[in-house]
């Protein structure tokens, strides 16, 4: 089995062959680098705190300080750390990502978005509200606080391996000299300590060294990196837009198939249905000519009645020209129960909007006639905003499953086509409601 090659510090600490690689000599580069960034962050704090510090010293030599003062003084620090602390933390920021390529091989970016406008107040509203510009301060922050004491703490270690290494030389005149954790004031004495020393320097200090680098590196990609963030949200943007294309789409498909089979085969049925009739006219009544014409007139009308229904099914007439309400009540005067329709629409709203809610209502109608068993159904429709909601509610047993097939189950997923979203309630008992929310801003 091959092992992949590790692409950060920290992931190469757990292999077995870490000496024989470049990265522990690539994690003494990025950490020897790393004191002009933490000076730099601990100056930018540090003009953060410099106005708390005067003016904490005035009030603290005033025998007549009030709390107001002190929440002025705390109000004037949030204001320098809200409004100089990004710009200041953003270049740094753009010299850190430079510098974690030496323990990261894996691409890391700002993800930055472009202003709208090339004015500056467009570029510093755009970058007032990018999240990435505050986990850059947050990191300042960091560099600035806790990542120099863990440096500091390695180093300390580190300082102690290489004074237990070169602890016989240090031992002369017979002169105690501290190790750690206790004195001694001869060669001999320094021997146990020169061979740890030794033995961990060459061993467990590159181990530690690439360790620290790792670890400060995950830090800094963790806060810095942007750029997976901004391509998951350009892509979500992007399936947004090809989803209503595709309704847009589907809509418009949806129309010319009712066009043609309302202006091409129906007409054409219809000029058929017309012609048989008058041909039963020219032949003998009761002969076998005459017999055979009326039933194939009978099935043309037959055929051309099923054909109104498909055609009113895949879009219908009254919805393209009158809208969504006297759609509704055209539905429910064809219903098999009593249905009531309450709409407060009054102009018209998107194609795809009004297709949708017309064929839920349609799909919530037909399962209260076949499994309800409910004898009264009511369709409240309102706009509120940028949203329409549709609620058909019926006076049946209730219990209403979308695992059993009722439906509901497709009318969930056609509602989330066009970003809107289902409820559902429907007790044991009844009633059931069906609540259906559309945007249609």
């Amino acid at each position: 089995m091959v092992t992949p090659h590790p692409r950060t510090a920290l992931e190469a600490t757990s292999r077995r062959r870490l000496l024989r690689t470049a990265w522990p000599w690539r994690a003494l580069a990025y950490l020897a680098t790393a004191l002009p960034p933490m000076l730099a962050a601990m100056l930018l704090l540090a003009l953060f705190g410099l106005p708390w510090a005067v003016l904490l010293r005035w009030l603290t030599t005033r025998a007549d300080r009030s709390p107001g003062e002190l929440l002025l003084l705390a109000l004037l620090g949030a204001a320098l750390t809200v409004t100089i602390g990004p710009m200041g933390a953003m270049p740094l920021a753009a010299l850190e990502r430079l510098r974690l390529r030496l323990v990261d091989d894996r691409p890391v970016t700002a993800g930055h978005r472009r202003p709208p406008e090339a004015t500056p107040w467009s570029w510093l509203r755009t970058r007032y509200t990018e999240a990435i510009t505050w986990r850059e301060l947050g990191y300042v922050c960091l560099l600035a606080t806790v990542l120099p004491v863990l440096y500091g703490v390695v180093g300390l270690v580190v300082l102690l391996l290489g004074a237990y290494a070169v602890s016989p030389v240090l031992v002369h005149d017979g002169e105690a000299v501290t190790l750690g954790f206790g004195e001694v004031t001869t060669v001999g004495g320094t021997l146990p300590y020169a061979v740890i020393g030794l033995l961990l320097l060459p061993t467990l200090v590159p181990y530690l060294l690439t360790g620290l680098a790792g670890v400060h590196g995950a830090l800094a990609r963790a806060l810095l990196h942007g750029g997976s963030d901004e391509r998951l949200r350009a892509e979500l943007v992007e399936v947004s837009r090809s989803r209503a294309r595709l309704v847009a789409a589907f809509e418009a498909e949806r129309r010319r198939i009712e066009r043609d089979l309302h202006d091409g085969a129906q007409q054409r049925l219809v000029g058929l249905t017309l012609q048989l009739g008058l041909a039963r006219l020219d032949l003998p009544p009761g002969s076998a000519s005459a017999q055979a014409v009326a039933s194939a007139h009978g099935q043309a009308k037959q055929l051309m009645a099923e054909l109104r229904e498909l055609i009113h099914g895949i879009h219908p007439q009254v919805l393209t020209d009158l809208g969504l309400t006297a759609a509704l009540q055209e539905l429910a005067s064809q219903a098999a129960i009593e249905v009531v329709v309450d709409s407060d629409v009054a102009g018209r709203l998107p194609d795809h909007i009004e297709a949708t809610a017309y064929f839920v209502a349609a799909e919530a109608l037909t399962n209260v006639a076949k499994h309800s068993g409910a004898t009264r159904a009511a369709v409240t429709v309102r706009q509120q905003r940028d949203r329409l909601a549709v609620e058909v509610d019926d006076d049946g047993r209730g219990g209403a499953d979308p695992a059993r097939g009722t439906g509901l189950t497709g009318l969930a997923d056609r509602v989330a086509v066009v970003d809107g979203r289902m409820l559902l309630s429907s007790p044991v008992g009844g009633p059931t409601r069906v609540r259906v929310e559309l945007p249609c801003g």
